[in-house]
């Protein structure tokens, strides 16, 4: 049966919010090519600086900051995948991710947990970290895995990798962690590779994406810039995840936010491109508004929807994967 492409036709998709319209779009977009030209980015490490120049950024090693030209943010985002295949090691698990089609994780990463025996509230383990897994298995409408909890009874200089030994063998479906740093995203690549069969293997069959942050405002610091370029070339997604905050982190105002969060992304993307040329990335988003009395990220409020829901309308706009938390 053939499907030919549909020719000048809108397609809602199903139900969804959209918070702009195409030209508000425009202007977020264009806001954020003169921040990035204008204000640019602080870069940690030197190989990054030396990425940004090399592709034609405007580098003042000194000070770190790097300059964005809109030429080169543009080249970024079109050479940036639009669909991804995020593998598990069963087959049947392989999620498709691309425009308009919504799946599910489970939220990361809790510290603290109520142990189920004894009712107590404790820190949690490399045990727990395995039971996580094995319980994201089990949801049928849980579509990819994401480390939901983080072993406190192990160095922490080495804990990724403990995480990570512990959820790989308990879960069929694909994985996402932060790898903390360069040194450990290297060892976690060797031990996935083990895993699948060795690197060439890995490339095919990525079971595995990493997520790195971004520090507000506008920053790539060493352990993103490491995890970005390293992802890339290994040939795994990387989610740039922004966790700006309104009020806090971030201008007060939504639309200020929107702007400074969409900078911090798309500068790592960037990178990611400049590093590989289509390295598989993800428009991450954990962004919030500040709870103004306790100076804590207010998650699950209004602004947390709102500002989310615009995050993933940037994305598609974009035609970029998008992962964003939910209000």
């Amino acid at each position: 049966m053939r499907r030919n492409l549909h020719a000048g036709k809108i397609m809602g998709g199903g139900f969804s919010l959209n918070v702009f319209t195409d030209d508000e779009l425009d202007e977020i977009h264009l806001a954020t090519l003169e921040i990035l030209e204008k204000v640019g980015l602080f870069v940690e490490t030197d190989e990054a600086l030396e990425a940004f120049d090399g592709g034609g950024a405007i580098v003042d090693k000194k000070t770190k900051t790097v300059k964005i030209p809109p030429w080169l943010v543009e080249d970024a985002i079109r050479s940036a995948p639009s669909k991804l295949i995020l593998h598990g090691r069963n087959p049947k698990n392989n999620y498709v991710m691309e425009g308009n089609r919504v799946g599910f994780t489970n939220f990361g990463e809790g510290v603290f947990i109520i142990d189920p025996y004894t009712g107590e509230r404790r820190e949690t383990t490399k045990a727990d970290v395995a039971t996580s897994a094995l319980i994201v298995d089990a949801l049928p409408n849980i579509d990819v895995y994401e480390r939901a909890v983080g072993a406190s009874d192990v160095p922490m200089d080495t804990v990724q990798l403990h995480n990570a030994e512990a959820w790989l063998p308990n879960t069929t479906k694909h994985g996402f962690m932060g790898s903390g740093n360069g040194y450990i995203t290297k060892k976690l690549v060797e031990m996935v590779a083990t895993v699948v069969g060795g690197k060439d293997k890995l490339r095919e069959n990525p079971i595995i994406s990493l997520i790195t942050c971004p520090v507000s405002p506008l920053q790539l610091v060493k352990e993103t810039c490491e995890i970005i370029m390293e992802g890339a070339k290994a040939g795994l997604a990387v989610n740039i995840l922004s966790m700006a905050m309104a009020g806090g982190s971030s201008p007060i105002t939504l639309a200020g936010t929107l702007v400074d969060h969409n900078a911090e992304v798309l500068g790592g993307i960037v990178l990611s491109q400049l590093t590989r040329k289509g390295a598989k990335v993800i428009y991450g988003s954990s962004t919030t508004a500040m709870d103004m009395r306790m100076a804590a990220a207010a998650v699950g409020c209004p602004e947390c929807g709102m500002i989310n829901a615009a995050v993933a309308r940037l994305a598609n706009y974009y035609l970029l994967p998008s992962w964003v938390a939910g209000g």
